[in-house]
């Protein structure tokens, strides 16, 4: 009875193997009858491009500055005494020669008149030893008198003319006081606050100081370079890809804080001759015409403003200048995407330069002519098919070639 059992068993798996064997073996004679499927073929990829036009391109270097007064003056009482009027509207424009503060004149009217009384009085003087002289003189000539009294007479005279001289810069001085009491501004421009009030007692030393008038036009705009700038420009100078104004006479145009370009351009006037310790930098100034707009007062430059500083006239020669959004970094750097003869995508390495508004500069890698992609190429692959649907927005113009070679 077991033998038998163990029997069956035998011939239902040598079955069940048999059935499986000959599955497989139909599955594989069915497969080999069919042919591979055809690789299916790249569907190009839309792109906007922008054609190279190798051309001089202006390049515009901008800075950080800040305005500041062409000359800021201190306005000092010259006198001690006390201060009686303020005659100006503390933080307005003021004109050359117009009076801000009035002291009390009657202590230097006083001085005056004293000193004009002593002038007098040594004039006085002057002509009694005068006539004193002129009677001696002839009188020693013929011996009538002893040479001593013709030397003391000569002495008295020049003694009183001394005099006379000594009273008249007295005079002088208390016309200068008397004059200083009334303090008028020695330039035009801005006030500032009073420093001290009407019954205020002012005089020398810190106690001096009234206000300040700070002239703004012109208005200067100081802003820094630093070393690797100054020596970076030099490099592209010497390889050819910086040109530089004749002199050096760049053209200097500011924009505001709301990004409000200022309506006029100013010169440098100033580089320091050496190289701050403290921040590596040079200290540049450049100096601008700043009129009172009569339709907005402020719309004139006030000291102390934080403004960009571009400086216009230098040419990039030949310069190769691509929108900013066409050019990709990767592992290994800068790189863009250019269509070649064949409508494909290939891949390019670029060195990069300087920003150009919403450009950048191409200091290497492409050549005149070449097109690129500007939108789309984030689904591209070396070799990929290409099709430009539109010029890129950039104002370049179409790969009208390259579309050619789409249509074929």
């Amino acid at each position: 009875m077991k033998n038998n059992v163990t029997q069956t068993r035998a011939r239902l798996c040598r079955t069940l193997a048999g059935t499986l064997l000959s599955g497989m073996l139909a599955a594989c004679l069915s497969g080999c009858d069919q042919q591979p499927p055809a690789a299916a073929k790249a569907r190009p990829v839309p792109v906007s491009t922008v054609t190279i036009t190798a051309k001089d391109t202006p390049v515009v270097i901008e800075f950080v500055g800040k305005t500041a007064s062409s000359r800021r003056v201190e306005i000092r009482s010259r006198v001690e005494g006390f201060l009686e009027q303020r005659l100006y509207e503390e933080g307005t424009p003021v004109q050359e020669g117009q009076v801000m503060f009035q002291m009390d004149r009657k202590p230097f009217e006083a001085q005056l008149k004293a000193a004009k009384a002593e002038l007098a009085q040594q004039e006085a003087r002057q002509v009694n030893a005068k006539a004193n002289l002129d009677r001696v003189r002839p009188l020693a000539k013929k011996n009538a008198v002893a040479q001593k009294e013709l030397d003391d007479a000569l002495g008295t005279y020049r003694s009183a003319t001394a005099s006379v001289e000594a009273a008249q810069a007295k005079v002088i001085q208390a016309e200068l006081n008397l004059g200083y009491t009334t303090i008028k501004s020695p330039v035009t421009g801005v006030s500032s606050y009073a420093n001290q009030r009407e019954g205020a007692y002012v005089g020398f030393g810190t106690g001096s100081l009234l206000t300040y008038v700070a002239q703004i036009d012109p208005i200067w705009v100081e802003f820094s370079v630093s070393e690797n700038q100054m020596l970076k420009s030099r490099e592209n100078a010497a390889k050819g890809l910086l040109k530089q104004p004749a002199d050096g006479a760049y053209d200097v145009e500011i924009v505001l804080a709301n990004g409000e370009v200022y309506p006029d351009t100013g010169r440098i006037t100033f580089a320091d001759a050496s190289l701050s310790e403290e921040t590596g930098t040079f200290l540049v100034r450049a100096e601008l015409p700043n009129p009172v707009r009569y339709d907005d007062s402020f719309s004139q430059l006030r000291p102390g403003q934080f403004v960009r500083a571009r400086l216009k006239g230098a040419i990039h020669p030949n310069a190769i200048v691509v929108p900013q959004r066409a050019v990709q970094q990767g592992a290994k750097g800068s790189f863009v995407w250019v269509v070649d003869k064949n409508g494909k995508a290939e891949f390019r390495p670029v060195v990069v330069g300087a920003w150009h508004g919403e450009d950048w500069f191409i200091d290497s890698g492409l050549k005149d002519g070449e097109t690129i992609v500007v939108d789309g190429a984030l689904k591209l692959r070396a070799g990929a098919p290409v099709v430009v649907t539109k010029p890129a927005a950039d104002g370049g113009q179409a790969g009208t070639a390259a579309q050619a070679k789409q249509a074929d």
